[in-house]
């Protein structure tokens, strides 16, 4: 979808889309380390970016969708926290370089090419010692899961993911199951969780 898509979908609720609460593999994987700068790609509503401001980081969060922005302004507002945001679509968005501690790419996605170039792009914005989380729906999910595109072209695997990684030490890559509730029943969906650092 682009940009004028994803505004009538977020304009069309009066509710958050997603959820305001941080995903869990993000506050896993980022709650031990010391605040620092933190660009979040795709940011939508903000969620993952305003529980990192409220836990101390300096955020900078990058959505295409003018709505959204406004949306996770609105929520930062409400909590407290500062988040620089900035409406860029990630296809041309070029983050500064060496500028931050962390960067995250949650629920991305795209065609292979195009998500192989916005992770080099996010990649060049990590200052040495950095880390880059990438989270998204795994392929899996499509047989074993639940939720999430059901286009096998735009689905993550941790293999996907750790190719288009050059040069990062990985960390963590692989699939891992997130509890949801379908219909009233709790189910778990499968998320690729890839963590790597700049060395």
């Amino acid at each position: 979808m682009d940009s004028t898509e994803w505004d009538a979908r977020y304009a069309a609720s009066p509710e958050l889309v997603w959820t305001g609460e941080p995903n869990r593999f993000v506050v896993e994987e980022l709650t031990a380390l010391p605040a620092g700068t933190a660009l979040d790609l795709a940011a939508g509503e903000g969620r993952n970016a305003i529980w990192l401001a409220g836990t101390g980081w300096q955020v900078t969060a990058v959505d295409f969708s003018p709505v959204a922005v406004r949306r996770g302004q609105q929520l930062a507002d409400e909590r407290g926290v500062s988040v620089q945001w900035q409406v860029a679509d990630v296809l041309d968005y070029v983050p500064p370089a060496d500028a931050f501690n962390v960067v995250l790419v949650a629920y991305l996605h795209l065609p292979a090419a195009e998500l192989t170039s916005v992770l080099a792009r996010a990649q060049t914005g990590l200052a040495t010692g950095g880390t880059l989380l990438v989270v998204g729906h795994d392929l899996a999910n499509l047989t074993d899961g639940t939720g999430g595109p059901q286009d096998p072209a735009v689905l993550y695997t941790p293999d996907r993911i750790v190719t288009s990684l050059d040069g990062l030490h990985i960390r963590r890559a692989e699939t891992a199951r997130r509890p949801v509730v379908v219909d009233g029943r709790t189910t778990d969906a499968l998320d690729t969780v890839v963590v790597a650092t700049h060395s």
